[in-house]
Order: structure tokens, then C-alpha cells, then sequence
């Protein structure tokens, strides 16, 4: 699958903007397939150093309003709980069949008893077994090192350690299933300028 990222993004040094050495500011301009800004895009950064240093959110939550899951994506670093209150009037069954997480919250109103653990790494649909418009994402990543992109596509993520990491980013008009675009980037002191990725094949 063409990834639509040229040679000169494969290895980029990124610049430290009045950060210390130990912390950089990175940031990434996404864009659709056409070159334009692409809003609600997720962009992440692996390593294994990152790995180590993720640790479960707390009070993470999906809400259903309006009939609808609010956020309609959650990203969250593996291991945490994520409750799914319903403010609607009527009750929901929201459940997913995605690999990283099966589970099924059968109908319910309020706060179910339970959160759901979201555990391993990757991308789960959220669906509703009655309302079937409803639609929502939670991406698990294993790095504290993530954002998502504002109405003209850019990305910042604060305080990332100056290092070699994997930059993933990932939308949800792309086809389920379909993985992250990745590709290797330096975090280092001084230098670089924005990083600028064009995802391709997502669909509004």
C-alpha cells in the first residue's frame, strides 16, 4: 500500500522550541490524500523507552449523547479503564468484535457497574446493537506521546525525550482494519522542522 510519505520524511530531526534537551516539542502537519489539513487525525510515537514510561489513564470514558458516542474517538495507553455512561433516555448495547478488545455492555442506562480494560494495543470500533448509526473508535496505544490533529491538520506533543521512535498516525476514515502509517523519526537538539504526512485512502 503506498504510504504517501516522500523519502525526506523517512529520518527527520525534529527541533526543541524553548524546551530543555531532555524534552522536545514535536510537531506534525497531517493531510488527506488530496494534500489538504486533515482534523481528528492521531499522531503517536513508539519506541521502546516510550513503552516503559506509558502508564493506564485515569478516568478515561466514552458517553453516549444524542445518540451518539462522545468522543467519537478515545485514545488511551494500554491498560487503562475506560467507563461508558449513558446520558440518553433510552438505554444502548454498546459492544465491539475488534481484536485488540471484544466485549459487550448488553442494554443498559446510567453507568454500567464495570469499566471496560482496554489492555493490548490497537484499534477498537465501538458499535450499538440498537442505534446502528453509532459509531466510535478507542485507539490503545503504548506511548505517552500522542496527540490529536486540530482543523488544519497539525499535530503538537509536548515533552518527548530527544531519541529514535516510530511516528504513527492513524484516522478513523481509514478502512478498518488498516494499520497505522508509520515511519521512522529522530527527536534530537537542534534543528528539523515540522514533520509533514499525507495519509492516504481515508474517507470522510
Amino acid at each position: 500500500m503506498k504510504t504517501g510519505v516522500t523519502a525526506s520524511a523517512v529520518a527527520l530531526a525534529l527541533c526543541l522550541w524553548g524546551c530543555a534537551a531532555s524534552a522536545a516539542l514535536v510537531q506534525v502537519q497531517i493531510q488527506d490524500g488530496a494534500g489538504k489539513p486533515l482534523p481528528g487525525a492521531v499522531a503517536f510515537l513508539d519506541s521502546v523507552q516510550a513503552k516503559r514510561q506509558a502508564k493506564p489513564l485515569a478516568a478515561a470514558e466514552v458517553a453516549q449523547e444524542k445518540r451518539r458516542f462522545v468522543p467519537d474517538v478515545l485514545v488511551v495507553t494500554a491498560g487503562t479503564s475506560v467507563q461508558f455512561p449513558n446520558h440518553d433516555t433510552v438505554r444502548h448495547h454498546v459492544y465491539s468484535f475488534s481484536p485488540a478488545k471484544k466485549f459487550e455492555l448488553k442494554l443498559y442506562s446510567g453507568v454500567p457497574a464495570n469499566p471496560v480494560l482496554f489492555d493490548q494495543p490497537g484499534v477498537v470500533v465501538l458499535g450499538c446493537n440498537i442505534h446502528d448509526q453509532m459509531v466510535g473508535w478507542v485507539l490503545v496505544v503504548e506511548t505517552p506521546y500522542f496527540a490529536r490533529s486540530d482543523a488544519s491538520g497539525s499535530v503538537r506533543i509536548d515533552k518527548v525525550p530527544p531519541g529514535e521512535y516510530t511516528l504513527r498516525v492513524w484516522h478513523a476514515g481509514l478502512p478498518v482494519g488498516a494499520p497505522a502509517q508509520a515511519l521512522p523519526l529522530v527527536v534530537a537538539e537542534p534543528g528539523g522542522a515540522p514533520v509533514a504526512v499525507r495519509l492516504a485512502g481515508v474517507v470522510p
